[in-house]
């Protein structure tokens, strides 16, 4: 791990907390970037890098837990809290809403690491995903109106001559777009195309049933 390629956000309202994370975690090569507040944090600029959010529970202008609460929709770092105060109810709370780790401070400089080397890269595994859907999306908008009513058809398991009948059309006709949804899908196999429409969330209504019924 380079600090090219990831940060640290670090937000907690003692000076003190701050420095000494920012120098235990440069002691392990890590990127960081410190803020006072939840305010400082979110107005800040931040680099499209994986990140972790280390982020104390009372803060001057809001509960840690409720700026979770608050950014639980958008594509937020995950987030590793740190409190004076540490309650089970708290910490039932967090880590039912994604947090990585709930610590109560005074912590362990090894237990802190682990914590935050797991967000990091649980939040590159979910870059990975929403890129991987980002291109299939892109995929999609590519196929034409036919093809998009080919698709859902084929993954369902239909028999070309089912689907070819499902649309109306001839199974020669539909098995062209079929090879044309696979090219454009960029998928090797059945299987591929099935994982991809899965990804998509594309809604599957109808099963392999003899004259292309729906189920």
């Amino acid at each position: 791990m380079t600090a090219q390629d990831h940060i640290i956000f670090i937000v907690d309202d003692d000076e003190r907390i701050r420095e000494a994370l920012g120098e235990l975690l440069a002691s392990h090569g890590m990127a960081t970037a410190a803020y006072a507040t939840a305010t400082e944090y979110m107005r800040a600029d931040k680099p499209d890098v994986p990140a972790c959010l280390v982020l104390d529970v009372e803060l001057p202008d809001i509960n840690g837990l409720e700026l979770q609460s608050q950014i639980a929709d958008e594509n937020h770092p995950p987030i590793v809290f740190l409190t004076g105060h540490g309650d089970i109810p708290s910490s039932v709370r967090a880590i039912k809403h994604g947090a990585v780790d709930f610590l109560t401070k005074p912590f362990s400089d090894a237990n802190l690491m682990a914590a935050i080397q797991a967000a990091i890269a649980q939040d590159r595994k979910k870059r990975s995903e929403r890129a991987e859907v980002g291109e299939l999306k892109q995929r999609y908008l590519e196929l034409t109106p036919r093809e998009r009513e080919v698709l859902p058809l084929v993954v369902s398991g239909l028999l070309n001559k089912q689907a070819a009948a499902e649309l109306g059309i001839s199974e020669v006709t539909l098995q062209i777009h079929r090879r044309n949804v696979m090219q454009k899908m960029a998928a090797a196999s059945l299987a591929d195309l099935v994982r991809f429409a899965e990804r998509l969330e594309i809604p599957i209504t109808h099963s392999r049933r003899a004259g292309g019924n729906r189920t």
